[in-house]
């Protein structure tokens, strides 16, 4: 396959709740897992070893991620979209699929969507429109919200795949608890979703023509809880359902490789690997995680914190960049990205300049220069925030970190009090956020606490 220079097909991939050390090329022994087909990706490209989420969980990310904004400038201020939440996304702004789209390229979204579909509380009986189809996207098959969510079912483009009728069928509990909604059409084998997601990730690759660039954003469900590594996987790893489910992930993103390598498309195809959060960190009890943990996995390596925390460990995930011979291979960069960063990076890449006004993109840096191994004078970002489920902000500037250590006013059930308060650290002498500064450094806290007050109430920081 032949694409111009300057307009290479794109894939991101987005693994779920994949933590930094969960990964041989990011520091897990394979004693506990083995991930050689993304560790391929490492060899052949750029690894990335201070990228970082716009938030701790799962929906913020995916939408920072496709617009180049911080979620929480929306209506959004805590939590995670529901089931059957509206489409968060507003047709009327640009998303990397719609650059892309106008651009010439052929988009699909594939795999946990997690943003919504329609207007209003979202009626699975009926076309989910406004939805993917409307901000970019040319195909749309997934996952409505999470592995083993409530819809039970797949959405291909704006409808429920094999929906019967309006009625409910009599479902009753998951086999995790939770009660299905009982749309009425075939439900998801959990075992077979990422086998399902991945077959109709390689079709809609290999249908792709050689004269027209294509952008895939295929966003698996694993490594999201519940853990059900399919027949091929289970039992594969030394550290339990999580390991195994962790090798499910490598085990679909080879097939993603190797249909590249068929179409004879990997010269000419930018492929970024990366994460929504941080893992699910557990020690005690009976969970897949605490297992895990016990057999000697450390799935946010050595960060504090976990998914959903306001720690390093929520933020920092595995970040690759392949494109060969424009990406150095065997590389590494420690220069701080963000997800965010996305929308301005492909952007810069097919020529696509972004208006310095404007509702567009408006968290985004290009870090284009530093995929392909240059060394431009400036770093990359003054300053970043993040963001927590509970509405709990943190701001990084040079080695800095600010935890502001307050919840959303609109917040009526807090989790992790513990991180509510005022923190300080330095994370050049300190990356474990172990000893707390703020009263040490008070003119330092103070004055990124006043940078964040400016930045949130700008409306950008780009």
């Amino acid at each position: 396959m032949s694409v111009a220079a300057d307009r290479p097909n794109i894939v991101i991939i987005l693994a779920d709740d994949l933590g930094y050390g969960s990964l041989n090329s990011y520091g897990a022994d394979e004693v506990h897992i083995r991930t050689p087909h993304i560790d391929r990706l490492a060899t052949e490209g750029r690894r990335f070893t201070d990228a970082n989420t716009p938030s701790s969980v799962c929906s913020p990310t995916r939408y920072g991620l496709l617009t180049g904004r911080y979620d929480w400038r929306t209506d959004k201020q805590h939590g995670v979209l529901n089931t059957t939440d509206p489409l968060h996304i507003d047709t009327s702004r640009s998303t990397i699929a719609s650059l892309l789209q106008s651009a010439g390229y052929r988009t699909a979204a594939i795999g946990k969507w997690h943003l919504g579909y329609g207007v209003g509380k979202a009626d699975f009986s009926k076309p989910l429109s406004p939805g993917p189809l409307d901000i970019g996207f040319d195909y749309h098959f997934a996952v409505p919200q999470n592995h083993g969510d409530a819809s039970g079912v797949y959405v291909r483009n704006r409808e429920v795949v094999g929906l019967r009728s309006a009625g409910r069928i009599p479902v009753g509990l998951s086999p995790y608890g939770r009660d299905y909604m009982g749309i009425d059409a075939p439900q998801r084998v959990d075992e077979n979703v990422m086998d399902e997601l991945t077959t109709d990730a390689v079709h809609w690759l290999e249908q792709q023509r050689n004269d027209t660039p294509f952008f895939l954003y295929f966003a698996p469900v694993a490594i999201h809880f519940p853990y059900t590594p399919s027949a091929k996987t289970k039992g594969t790893s030394g550290t339990g359902l999580y390991g195994d489910w962790i090798h499910e992930l490598d085990s679909s993103v080879g097939r993603i490789l190797d249909t590249l390598d068929r179409m004879q498309a990997t010269n000419d195809t930018l492929v970024i690997f990366t994460s929504d959060n941080g893992g699910v960190l557990m020690t005690d009890g009976e969970r897949p995680e605490a297992e895990a943990y016990r057999a000697g996995l450390r799935c946010n390596g050595h960060w504090r914190g976990r998914k959903h925390s306001i720690y390093e460990g929520g933020f920092r995930v595995p970040f690759i960049a392949r494109w060969p011979e424009q990406v150095p291979a065997g590389s590494m960069c420690d220069e701080t990205i963000n997800l965010v960063d996305m929308y301005a990076t492909i952007a810069a890449l097919v020529g696509q300049p972004i208006p310095s006004g404007g509702e567009v993109a408006e968290d985004s840096f290009n870090a284009l220069p530093y995929l392909l191994g240059e060394a431009p004078e400036h770093q990359l970002r003054p300053s970043m925030i993040v963001h927590s489920p509970n509405g709990n902000f943190a701001i990084r500037s040079g080695p800095w970190k600010y935890i502001e250590g307050k919840p959303s006013p609109t917040l009526k059930r807090l989790s992790r009090q513990d991180e509510l308060s005022p923190q300080l650290y330095n994370l050049e002498d300190d990356p474990g956020e172990q000893h707390n500064l703020v009263s040490e450094q008070a003119g330092t806290a103070d004055r990124l606490a006043n940078l964040l007050e400016t930045l949130r109430g700008s409306g950008r920081s780009r």
